[in-house]
């Protein structure tokens, strides 16, 4: 090989190579410049990224809704009753229209007040019905006992109709046990169980709903609880001549005299 090609290969290596380290050298830079920056603003670095992710759990718990409360039925998202989504509330009141819950939200201690704030601060109570449970005049006196205002309890979305939800009501009975007001009323036979509202019957969940508050219901019909209650024969022999029209006319004989 001649000796200039020779030369000129070895010129363009030559060159390669300085040009690989200066942009290695020139990437090394940045990368020191950057890292400096960083070590010279290190609360900055730290309250940029504390803001970001705040603001990025801020935009989750508001599109997800954890920490909106909810002050009318059709305030609540379709995604929220088609998962069954279990929501916190406190009892107001017992009317006859059904049960008046205050929604009480998920509370995030940083969060929560921000956006409270931003929030109308009037409360509207949701409207909640027992969901397969047709009560009886007493099953309403028990509610209004037993379900005493600012009551925690949860409602599990069942379905939702006008402005009304149909739920599965559940109340605290110590730190590990919690009572579900449906079956509870049932099983003291307070209360008959009836179509689930808003559920197609041919649903797995409409048969989940409906063997376990029937269960309950049985429950109560074996025992002769409530509603189910047998007379005795001596309420049976007394009812019976009540109703014997020969006695009701000795009565209004007697009552003449």
């Amino acid at each position: 090989m001649p000796e200039s090609q020779r030369e000129t290969e070895t010129g363009e290596v030559e060159r390669d190579r300085q040009q690989r380290d200066k942009g290695n050298k020139s990437s090394h830079n940045i990368v020191s410049v950057i890292s400096q920056f960083a070590d010279d603003n290190l609360s900055l670095v730290r309250n940029i990224s504390t803001g970001l992710a705040v603001a990025g759990v801020i935009i989750i718990a508001r599109s997800i809704k954890l920490i909106t409360k909810f002050q009318a039925a059709h305030e609540i998202p379709a995604h929220f009753i088609e998962r069954n989504v279990s929501l916190r509330g406190k009892v107001l009141s017992i009317t006859e229209k059904g049960i008046e819950v205050e929604h009480v939200p998920i509370y995030l201690p940083i969060l929560s007040p921000l956006l409270s704030k931003k929030q109308d601060v009037s409360t509207s109570p949701l409207l909640v019905h027992l969901a397969g449970v047709e009560l009886t005049p007493e099953g309403k006196k028990w509610l209004q006992t037993n379900l005493a205002p600012a009551e925690p309890v949860w409602l599990k979305l069942i379905s939702r109709k006008d402005a009304t939800l149909h739920c599965l009501v559940s109340q605290s009975k110590g730190s590990m046990w919690s009572c579900c007001v449906n079956e509870e009323v049932l099983r003291l036979g307070l209360a008959r169980s009836a179509p689930i509202t808003g559920v197609l019957p041919d649903s797995r969940l409409y048969w989940r709903l409906h063997k376990r508050l029937h269960r309950a219901e049985v429950k109560a019909e074996r025992k002769g609880q409530g509603l189910w209650k047998e007379e005795s024969l001596w309420e049976r022999t007394s009812k019976a001549v009540r109703d014997n029209a020969l006695f009701r006319l000795m009565r209004r004989i007697f009552k003449r005299t």
